[in-house]
This record gives C-alpha cells, structure tokens and sequence, in this order.
C-alpha cells in the first residue's frame, strides 16, 4: 500500500489564515506565514492555501504572500484563489508554488486545465472540488463555486472525470457538508470520486480526530486527508496525528 499524505489547508482571506464552519462565519485565526512554517515544523507532507475571496472579487492570486509563505517550506506547496488564466499559473509557480488548485475557474473555463496541464505538465494542475448533497444530481451530489456560494448545474462524478481527462493530476475533494465540523469526512463521496478516477484524491472538510482520518483514508479510499480545525485548534499536531494513524495500520510518511 502507498504512503498516505497529511495535507495541512490554511484558508487566507485579506492576508489572514481563516476558519469557518460550512463556508460561514469565518474567524481570523492567524498570520498564514508562521503558521505554515510551524506545520512545517512538525512534519506535514504538503501545505494547500486556498485565496477564499479571490473568485469572488475578481481578482488574480496574492503572489507576494505565495512568496513569503514559500521561503518557510520545503515541501509541496499547492495555491488556489483567482487562478484564472496560464500567467496566473506561470506567476504563482513562479512565486514558489509547486501546484496550482482550479476551482471556480475549472467550472467557468474548462480548457484551462487542459491549457495548463499541457504547458506546466499534470502533477502541477490540482482541480478543487466544493460538492454538497444534492438529490437532484445523477450522482447524488452537486458542485459549488466561488466558496461555496454559487450552486452549479455540474454533477460531482460526472465533473470529476470530466476534469481528470483534461488533465487534472490530482482532485481535493472537499465536502460543504462537513467543513469545519470535525464530524468526520463524507465517506460516500469520497470513495465515490476516489474509485471513479486514476489521480490521486485528497479527502477534505469533516476531519475533527486521528480516527476520521483512518477511515476515510481506508474506507473512503483516499489518497491523502486535508486537515485545518484539528491542527489550528492546537488540539492535535501533524505528529501526533501520523503516530495515530501508524499505530492503525495506516502507511504514513
């Protein structure tokens, strides 16, 4: 079995790192470059910073805190947030991301994955999924952009493959549902996506203890699990959180 990855998410909204619970009620919960140099610190495997508000004001990426944020690791780094065109990609890559994250832009201008893919080669391309429940969808779940705030008519399954043959090397996969309420990750969803693709899936929104990641990395067949709340509550550290996950039989880094 392949080692499984601990991704740490900072939410960054006005330059700030950001919580909140199903995509409401954010709360400043600190600076976003000393933050990821302490998860750097304790041993996380890769670092995802998500621009929250940058789709919804129209505006491109924030290279200089991609740069700063970049000096303090030397792990993958993935950034997403107003990635709308191959200069906003060139320029975060630039500014010392090893991945991009498409999300609302993915949706709006399919042909930037395969635009990207083609010129920065699919291991930089990370396509950002927001799904919720959904009855009215093929698959039971429908996908949400600009931070969750804007419905689509895009079937999650249906979205998922469609993107991985444009050239997605990777999915983060996050549920509306369970963000930020450390009640466990969506397992249906996510072995859904995981089993209906061959790229890498990042489980993400839900996980609130060691045991939440065990399953969804076993049951839901995820390759790599998104972690926020657990950490930035002081509550668990990336450590202690892979001797947990070690000590369960699961491969960690």
């Amino acid at each position: 079995m392949l080692k499984k990855r601990i991704v740490v998410c900072l939410d960054v909204k006005d330059g700030r790192t950001t919580k909140g619970v199903k995509f409401k009620d954010n709360i400043d919960i600190g600076d976003p470059v000393e933050m990821a140099a302490e998860y750097y610190r304790q041993g996380v495997d890769e670092l995802v910073f998500y621009d929250i508000m940058a789709s919804t004001r129209g505006r491109g990426p924030i290279l200089e805190l991609i740069s700063r944020v970049a000096s303090q690791v030397f792990i993958p780094f993935c950034v997403g947030g107003g990635i709308g065109t191959l200069d906003d990609i060139r320029s975060s890559i630039l500014a010392g991301a090893e991945k991009i994250s498409l999300n609302s832009q993915a949706v709006k201008n399919p042909e930037l994955i395969r635009q990207g893919a083609r010129v920065f080669g699919n291991q930089c391309i990370v396509l950002g999924m927001d799904a919720a429940a959904d009855a009215a969808m093929p698959s039971g779940y429908r996908i949400y952009i600009n931070g969750g705030r804007t419905a689509t008519g895009l079937d999650a399954l249906d979205w998922a493959q469609q993107a991985v043959s444009l050239g997605a090397g990777e999915i983060v996969l996050n549920s509306i549902d369970a963000d930020g309420t450390k009640a466990g990750y969506e397992i249906n969803l996510t072995r859904m996506i995981s089993e209906a693709v061959e790229v890498p899936v990042i489980a993400s929104g839900g996980g609130g203890t060691p045991e939440h990641l065990v399953r969804v990395l076993t049951d839901g067949k995820a390759d790599a699990a998104l972690i926020a709340s657990m950490v930035h509550s002081g509550e668990y550290t990336v450590a202690g959180i892979k001797s947990a996950l070690s000590a369960s039989g699961v491969p960690v880094r």
